[in-house]
């Protein structure tokens, strides 16, 4: 333990730093799954309600993984790496346009 008091702070910014840092890329991971499950469900049933959800859940992804870069929690190329990934899952499943 720390017995220095700017030392004692930068151990409580680390933390506070590695709390929000987890949170953003847990969500990030959560919104990526829920856009593969939705694109899967809609190349199973294509429809227009579930074309109008894959693009919502497209747009938080990307929503989000942004934040995340502009916070600093993920790199830019790791976020741009990220985004890409959803749109090749999309065009891999067999649907040629993009979602946007």
């Amino acid at each position: 333990m720390a017995n220095i008091k700017s030392a004692i702070k930068r151990i409580q910014v680390a933390e506070r730093n590695r709390l929000r840092n987890k949170s953003y890329k847990s969500a990030v991971k959560t919104l990526i799954k829920k856009y593969f499950a939705s694109v899967e469900n809609y190349a199973s049933n294509p429809t227009e309600e579930l074309k109008i959800e894959v693009k919502q859940r497209m747009a938080k992804a990307y929503s989000k993984i942004d934040k995340a870069v502009k916070c600093g929690v993920l790199h830019k190329n790791n976020g741009s790496r990220k985004k890409a990934r959803l749109v090749r899952f999309y065009r891999k499943i067999g649907l040629k346009a993009s979602p946007f």
